[in-house]
């Protein structure tokens, strides 16, 4: 699969600029009175992150490997034998059921959606529902860089207010570089006559955060962006974003499907919700 990658702002690509409302509500802004000096340290680190930072980004489309791809978890056997949970293995192996160990999450296999041409699996219910429908995947990745760790440590030692208001700035500067990915993306989708929804991320709903390694060497990622991933599946540089979108071939496709707020266990209760808006800046 041909990937394509570059900097923000080359190639006809847009640059990023960050929302600094959006930063602000990093910090936990919400309308309150802020102090003017406070808001002129905040406004020039703002400037300095955009000026030290460029966003890079990865992309590539992949088929769906229906042959290794369950949709639905299989009923779990009535027993609950270990020779009952061997058989249903057996007989859905071929659709590419995940192992033993997915099957002891109490609730019988997980559904999958597998990949064509790497090594990806998506597992859970939340990507499946969120894929269900779709004739190709598109995988994203974006980051700040090593540039980003070298200003927050910069900026940290200087004071902990000016480290903690730079570390939103990236923050939300990351998220201007996801939303513009996705974007080429969803352009790119519409030329061939396909609908996009919204971006998903491993950690969202029951996609789990073990997906990141197969995920990043699906874009060869650590080549062409610097990303890595730790022990525990976090990346690094901290401020990256890896995320799937589902291409469908009905236009109009979309509806309710594109609430990313629908597989959130915490939407219920959940403060940006209430103001209006959501923690995936859309």
């Amino acid at each position: 699969m041909m990937v394509r990658y570059g900097r923000l702002g080359a190639g006809g690509v847009p640059d990023a600029r960050l929302d600094r409302s959006e930063a602000l509500r990093y910090l936990g802004y919400t309308g309150q009175q802020i102090d003017e000096v406070l808001l002129t340290r905040f406004n020039r680190l703002a400037d300095e992150c955009e000026r030290a930072i460029a966003p890079s980004f990865a992309w590539s489309i992949f088929g769906i490997d229906e042959k290794r791809t369950c949709w639905e978890a299989p009923e779990p056997a009535a027993t609950g034998s270990l020779d009952a949970l061997d058989a249903a293995i057996g007989a859905v192996v071929g659709c590419g059921a995940v192992s033993r160990q997915g099957a002891e999450c109490g609730k019988g296999l997980v559904p999958q959606v597998a990949l064509e041409g790497c090594d990806l699996v998506l597992e859970g219910n939340s990507i499946a529902e969120h894929l269900r429908g779709a004739c190709k995947v598109a995988l994203m990745a974006c980051t700040l860089g090593a540039v980003s760790e070298r200003e927050m440590r910069k900026y940290e030692a200087i004071s902990v207010a000016d480290g903690v208001m730079f570390g939103a700035c990236c923050s939300a500067l990351v998220e201007a570089a996801a939303n513009i990915t996705e974007d080429v993306i969803v352009r790119f989708a519409h030329d061939m006559g396909l609908s996009t929804n919204w971006r998903f991320s491993p950690g969202y709903g029951d996609l789990p955060l073990n997906a990141q390694p197969a995920f990043l060497r699906a874009l060869d990622a650590r080549r062409r962006l610097g990303i890595s991933v730790t022990s525990t599946n976090m990346l690094v540089p901290v401020k990256s974003v890896t995320a799937v979108l589902g291409l469908f071939d009905e236009l109009d496709n979309g509806g309710e499907a594109r609430d990313a707020c629908a597989v959130c266990c915490l939407r219920d209760g959940c403060e940006l919700r209430k103001r209006g808006v959501t923690c995936h800046g859309r």
